[in-house]
């Protein structure tokens, strides 16, 4: 249908790709740097319009042999150029523990990289090169990608000489939440079976007009089609926020909750099957607005709540001092309640 790929040069290098564990899903709505393209280019075009923004990150990590002597060992993974100044994102866990950094763009040119912040939550960082007038690409809205939708997948997987790898394939499923075998839980990830391997963490998960769709950061490894890439949205707000800050300000809204299905809804004889059942509310936001225990939240500003998992991704993409609509079920009654976050603490990673 459409022609396959020709590739530009990369530093090589690989690092093992996280390892996740799906835990649920919720249902997702459906949804220029380098110079925007115009109508849809066939995936050539697209790789040559987005390869030059994607580099390789080589980290360098001391750590100690079984006499406890330092050893100095070399992993690397994937990024992307965000910014022309030379502003690169890549997740969390490629850099982890890295004693110097080191960028390579697929002209050869090899840069030593400095964290501007990082965040192990979200598993996302933001590095800086000191160079100017650099390609670079920008983001897709959440929104405006859907199941279905067909994406390309960039970066050093493996290691293999000769260029970024390329795989193509489609968005799977929307709105997953994972486990990493680092006991890491990612929320409102985007699906894909275009291929990630050991070496792609970090790099971009792209749309046929060479818009970033999501950041690469973590596959299955007992499957086959199964890899993860965090949304646009979140990267956007978490980058926005590492470049300005060095820290993601996370809201607080001070409310502890359970996924509602019809068997809670029956054991607390509610009128509802789907939602978030609150089971507790600290001193903050929520009681200040009037949230109480038992209360089912339906909606939170606008988007229909089905479960705790995508109330925190819908959270998440919150700042501090927003102030956002929940559509409450208490008893009998619906209510539209305005919570005005707060910012919750901020925490070490």
């Amino acid at each position: 249908m459409l022609a396959l790929l020709s590739a530009l040069v990369v530093a090589s290098c690989a690092r093992a790709g996280t390892v996740a564990t799906v835990v649920s899903s919720a249902t997702a709505p459906p949804g220029a740097g380098v110079g925007a393209l115009g109508a849809l280019p066939n995936l050539r075009e697209t790789v040559a319009h987005v390869s030059p923004a994607v580099v390789a990150v080589d980290v360098n990590v001391t750590s100690l042999d079984f006499f406890l002597r330092p050893v100095e060992q070399v992993a690397a993974g994937s990024g992307v150029i965000i910014r022309p100044d030379g502003y690169v994102v890549t997740n969390d866990h490629v850099i982890a523990g890295a004693s110097s950094i080191h960028v390579a763009l697929t002209d050869r040119r090899v840069f030593e990289a400095r964290v501007v912040g990082r965040d192990s939550r979200s598993d996302l960082a933001v590095l800086k090169i000191d160079e100017t007038d650099l390609p670079y690409l920008t983001f897709a809205s959440k929104d405006a990608v859907d199941v279905g939708d067909w994406v390309l997948a960039l970066g050093n997987a493996l290691g293999l000489e000769g260029g970024p790898t390329v795989t193509f394939g489609i968005i799977s499923a929307l709105g997953r939440t994972v486990r990493t075998a680092a006991g890491l839980t990612l929320t409102d990830l985007m699906q894909t079976d275009a291929a990630i391997n050991e070496g792609n963490s970090g790099g971009p998960l792209v749309n046929l007009r060479g818009d970033i769709v999501g950041i690469n950061t973590t596959i299955l490894a007992e499957a086959q089609g199964i890899g993860f890439a965090i949304n646009s949205d979140t990267v956007t707000r978490f980058t926005n926020d590492l470049i300005e800050f060095g820290r993601v300000r996370r809201p607080l809204i001070g409310l502890q909750g359970r996924t509602l299905n019809p068997a809670v809804a029956e054991q607390f004889q509610l009128k509802v099957g789907s939602g978030v059942l609150v089971t507790g509310v600290a001193d903050g936001p929520a009681d200040s607005a009037g949230i109480k225990p038992r209360d089912v939240i339906l909606r939170f500003g606008g988007a229909a709540v089905t479960s705790w998992d995508q109330f925190l991704g819908l959270l998440w993409a919150r700042r501090p001092g927003e102030k956002v609509t929940l559509e409450v079920l208490r008893g009998a009654e619906n209510l539209q309640i305005v919570v005005t976050l707060a910012e919750r603490p901020p925490e070490g990673g």
